[in-house]
């Protein structure tokens, strides 16, 4: 299976997508904490996903689009793919913390857990870790920067 990745620009800075037959990968930050690890599969060039995904994401960053739909293949734990799909259940313009992701996933003593789980998220915006606060509303982590966070919440209108 070969791995397909660009750089795109966005309103957020450049992104690195990257997609096989199998869905969608990664979209990184290029200051990420925690990039997808890269082998001998992955290999800069074109993929049908990976214009699908930039058309998607541009739709997004104009207000035209609040869900994403796109095949997706995250690699990670068990545990980890449990979160990421929590996130995506998360409404757009709505946050949750993470004591409430936590609950969702059925383990609610499982916060620090779940807060490791959505700092590895690989598809950032896709899978809206951005939407997760602090129990205290207090916006907190994110492997894109809190600026890019602010950015994103206000752009979705849950900051005023």
């Amino acid at each position: 299976m070969r791995i397909f990745h660009e750089s795109i620009d966005s309103p957020v800075g450049r992104l690195l997508i990257a997609a096989s037959d199998n869905g969608l990968h990664a979209i990184e930050f290029p200051q990420g904490r925690h990039p997808v690890k890269r082998d001998s599969t992955w290999q800069e060039g074109a993929h049908p996903l990976l214009g699908e995904t930039a058309r998607q994401l541009g739709e997004y960053f104009t207000g035209q689009r609040r869900v994403f739909d796109l095949p997706l293949a995250p690699q990670g734990t068990d545990f980890q793919q449990r979160v990421w799909q929590a996130l995506r259940a998360i409404p757009y313009g709505q946050t949750r913390s993470y004591a409430q992701l936590a609950a969702a996933i059925g383990q609610p003593k499982a916060m620090r857990a779940v807060g490791a789980a959505n700092g590895r998220n690989p598809l950032s915006i896709v899978v809206p870790c951005h939407r997760v606060i602090g129990a205290d509303g207090t916006l907190v982590g994110f492997g894109g920067g809190l600026p890019v966070k602010t950015f994103l919440l206000r752009l979705e209108g849950a900051l005023a």
